[in-house]
């Protein structure tokens, strides 16, 4: 199957790959180079290059190449067990790790690590996702709930759709803000950017509802310690809000940070979730203690002789 997209005037200037991402939402930006890549893409008849820029009016032919199949798969990866019962397991996820298969990414994932650990988990994720109930971007880390059972990821799925579960991080953030002691509350809609799908913005008036509560905890020239609770779960969901006040969280260059090459990842951790056990009624409360990545990154700008 070909398709065939014809580059309007108002696209002059656009990469060719940019052009694809946005006329092709549906597929990853890593799919599209791959194609353009492999000679699936053509420009007026010609092979396409992934920086070349459209004048407007071009003819644009692309091959899709079906993506390779995606399944889970034990892999003996080390994993932090924070808790551990019949029912379900909540694991201290590493940044870095991602939380299952995706695009250009198979191996490795916490998933495969929990299939090498326990064997079966739940299915009611289906069988990409087994026991994942809810997830952290690759580049976050902290505590995480997994169902070994599929009775336990229903309940816990309807837990989290009705808001139930309180989830509280910390992040580290760009800027300072205006003395206050009370929670400071973000309402803005979420919705993915359509100038670059591979974002989210809450820079539009539709969206899905987001809600993010934080407070301040420290604050040196530059920069502020953030604890943050989240009402809602959408996609990137700290991350674009806090961005979208001014104030990006350190290390997370997609929303707006400066390069921070001494940090490596986001300086977001996913350090406490409570919930309703399962099975038992009873409420229970997980915490992931801070990476030593972070506490060490967190000792060296917080000297007061540091550069703002």
């Amino acid at each position: 199957m070909t398709l065939t997209l014809d580059a309007g005037l108002e696209e002059r200037g656009l990469r060719l790959d940019q052009f694809l991402a946005r006329r092709l939402s549906e597929h990853s930006r890593a799919r599209i180079q791959e194609w353009i890549g492999g000679g699936r893409v053509k420009v007026n008849g010609r092979d396409g290059r992934a920086s070349l820029r459209l004048r407007g009016g071009e003819r644009i032919e692309v091959r899709p190449a079906a993506p390779p199949p995606l399944d889970a798969f034990p892999e003996s990866i080390p994993l932090r067990i924070l808790y551990e019962d019949e029912d379900l397991v909540a694991v201290d996820k590493p940044a870095g790790m991602a939380v299952h298969a995706g695009a250009g990414r198979r191996a490795g994932t916490l998933v495969n690590a929990l299939l090498h650990h326990f064997g079966h988990l739940s299915q009611a994720g289906g069988p990409l996702r087994p026991g994942i109930v809810h997830r952290l971007d690759r580049l976050t880390s902290g505590v995480l709930l997994v169902a070994k059972s599929d009775a336990a990821h229903l309940a816990l799925a309807r837990q989290f759709a009705a808001r139930e579960v309180k989830k509280i991080y910390v992040a580290l953030v760009h800027g300072n803000f205006p003395p206050a002691a009370a929670w400071r509350r973000l309402e803005m809609p979420i919705r993915r950017d359509r100038r670059n799908p591979v974002r989210m913005t809450a820079r539009a008036r539709e969206g899905r509802a987001a809600r993010t509560e934080f407070r301040v905890l420290a604050e040196r020239p530059g920069y502020s310690l953030l604890e943050v609770r989240i009402l809602t779960g959408r996609t990137h969901q700290i991350r674009v809000h806090l961005s979208a006040i001014g104030h990006p969280v350190a290390g997370d260059n997609l929303y707006g940070a400066p390069g921070q090459p001494a940090l490596g990842r986001f300086f977001l951790h996913a350090r406490e979730i409570t919930f309703v056990h399962p099975h038992t009624g009873n409420t229970v409360t997980v915490s992931a203690t801070m990476p030593p990545e972070l506490n060490e990154f967190l000792s060296v700008i917080m000297e007061p002789n540091y550069p703002a």
